[in-house]
């Protein structure tokens, strides 16, 4: 990797400095000198007990909670033009608890993407904090 120029996070990184300034830096590297991304979610980078259904369990990852956001933020403030899930390891899913969060995966990309279009269309500005449909008066339940 460091002889292609890419740059990666471990762990005692992410820990130390924070997900989310990892995670802002690194969409900073990403989007210089390109009009889009292409999201690849490996499931090993979470923990094994969040994802024990893969070929290459590595203990100490990121929680299922953590890699949901992640994607979420990823898919909502990147330009994404495709997404993939790999290392789902089906023979190893006891109680299809790695399926169950590789599906979510692909829901919170596919949800993060439609979003970003959204806001891009109606000038609007995700937030968080609060339920989604708060921002648009024709769509309160």
């Amino acid at each position: 990797m460091a002889a292609q120029g890419m740059r990666s996070y471990e762990m005692t990184e992410i820990v130390a400095r924070g997900l989310e300034e990892c995670l802002t830096e690194a969409f900073g590297i990403a989007t210089d000198e390109c009009d889009g991304v292409f999201l690849s979610v490996d499931i090993d980078a979470c923990d094994p007990g969040h994802a024990p259904g893969t070929g290459t369990p590595e203990p100490g990852g990121l929680t299922a909670r953590q890699l949901l956001d992640s994607v979420r933020r990823i898919a909502y403030e990147l330009p994404v033009v495709g997404v993939d899930e790999v290392e789902v390891s089906p023979p190893y899913d006891h109680a299809e608890i790695t399926s169950f969060l590789a599906n979510r995966v692909v829901l919170e990309a596919l949800s993060g993407i439609a979003r970003r279009r959204r806001d891009q269309a109606d000038g609007t500005v995700w937030d968080p904090t609060r339920p989604l449909l708060s921002d648009r008066p024709d769509r309160r339940p």
